[in-house]
């Protein structure tokens, strides 16, 4: 593999989602003059659910589509994945609506009242856009994936301020966020046919799935228990604090794990394509890949001190007075948004490598770091210590999972030579 090729091919889809999250950052600078961090907060709840049902509902089948063999197998495990995320969502839908129609929303839930009824929606247009992604990316369609994340950001943002201006507080977010997503999904739908996908049968999308099951079984609970344990401030302690507080934090969280975001994805996506191609004809990739995580560790700490001493003036001149104390939180977040940068950019060495059963230890062991933080804090009655100690949890098991992925790495270039 080559660092000009991988930086090229990531330039695409990180300048694509750039764009895409620049439109939806730049939003937030009239958003948060429209919507209150209470109104934020309670958002943050309801997108926290989305975050982790959407696992549920396509179980990762999707990141199979890469590895798999040829052209008809990933087309006909995309497939399964399809129906399995349609199947989800309509049980999700009537679960929603026997809940709300008979009062008993439980928990977290109770808040949203007639909200809930957004999460089947959104979590079915964020699954298959995710499986129109990856097969996508399969044929280095990046351009294609650069445009539906703009168009969906894009129409989110402008629908959000559109309800915000009109006075629709604060289901306008929820509301501008599952159009935006249908309109992604869409625009996928729109260009499918230029893959030239052969058609399959029921039987064939059986039959990749079964060979391809270590998705569901570990890639699918992995990303279940990180994803749970990253959504436990909304979860869980919400719950306990003022909203308000937690509309802060999430808009810290934002603007400091959303670009980390941004950029891993990107990566992780180019180099889990070529790294599955050069493992499969037998090819170096350690030089490459450690060569890319050095650079990637330099910029995320020149961009982290740059972060801890103007975050304040600058959360303060974007948002307004009212949205003091989003630095604080940021500051917090720091250290795990760097490791993280790291770390989530190597998530497809365990795919690679058929390691996903050592790696859910990991997630194992970072769910109950982050439980107990939080527990913690919400003993102590503070917010902001039970983020501290969260956080800290998080960029620990970060740098261990880097160095492991890391290490796989080295253990296969030495396989190269015996």
């Amino acid at each position: 593999m080559k660092m000009r090729g991988i930086a090229g091919e990531a330039a695409v889809l990180a300048g694509g989602k750039m764009a895409a999250q620049g439109i939806s950052l730049a939003a937030y600078f009239v958003l948060t003059r429209l919507f209150s961090p209470s109104d934020f907060g309670l958002y943050n709840i309801f997108y926290s659910y989305i975050d982790v049902l959407i696992i549920l509902s396509t179980c990762k089948y999707e990141l199979s589509t890469v590895v798999a063999g040829d052209e008809r197998e990933a087309a006909a495990v995309s497939r399964f994945a399809l129906r399995l995320n349609t199947i989800v969502s309509l049980t999700l839908l009537t679960a929603a609506l026997v809940l709300w129609t008979t009062g008993t929303l439980p928990g977290n839930f109770a808040p949203l009242g007639w909200m809930v009824l957004l999460i089947p929606p959104l979590v079915f247009f964020i699954g298959t856009s995710r499986i129109y992604c990856t097969l996508y990316n399969r044929f280095h369609r990046y351009g294609q994936i650069a445009l539906s994340d703009n168009v969906g950001s894009g129409t989110a943002a402008v629908l959000k301020i559109v309800f915000g201006l009109l006075g629709i507080t604060p289901s306008g977010l929820p509301i501008g966020t599952v159009l935006g997503q249908a309109a992604a999904n869409v625009n996928y739908r729109l260009h499918l046919g230029s893959l030239g996908l052969p058609s399959t049968t029921a039987a064939e999308g059986r039959a990749a799935a079964r060979k391809h099951r270590n998705f569901p079984l570990f890639v699918a609970t992995k990303d279940f228990m990180n994803t749970f344990s990253a959504n436990l401030p909304f979860l869980w302690a919400a719950a306990y604090f003022d909203r308000a507080e937690v509309g802060l934090f999430g808009l810290a969280l934002t603007f400091t794990l959303q670009p980390v975001n941004l950029l891993s994805s990107a990566f992780e996506r180019v180099l889990y394509a070529r790294t599955a191609e050069a493992v499969r004809e037998r090819r170096t990739i350690a030089r490459t890949i450690v060569r890319f995580v050095l650079l990637l560790a330099s910029a995320a700490v020149v961009v982290g001190v740059l972060a801890w001493f103007f975050a304040e003036p600058v959360f303060t001149f974007c948002f307004g007075e009212r949205w003091n104390g989003c630095s604080t939180y940021v500051r917090a977040l720091l250290p795990w948004a760097c490791l993280a940068l790291c770390s989530t950019s190597l998530m497809f060495v365990s795919n690679v490598f058929s390691t996903q059963r050592i790696e859910l230890y990991f997630y194992i062991a970072m769910l109950l770091l982050r439980a107990a933080a939080i527990y913690t804090g919400i003993r102590m009655g503070s917010f902001l210590l039970a983020i501290r100690m969260y956080a800290v949890a998080s960029a620990l098991t970060h740098a261990v999972l880097t160095a492991w992925y890391l290490w796989q790495t080295l253990r296969y270039e030495r396989s190269l030579k015996a």
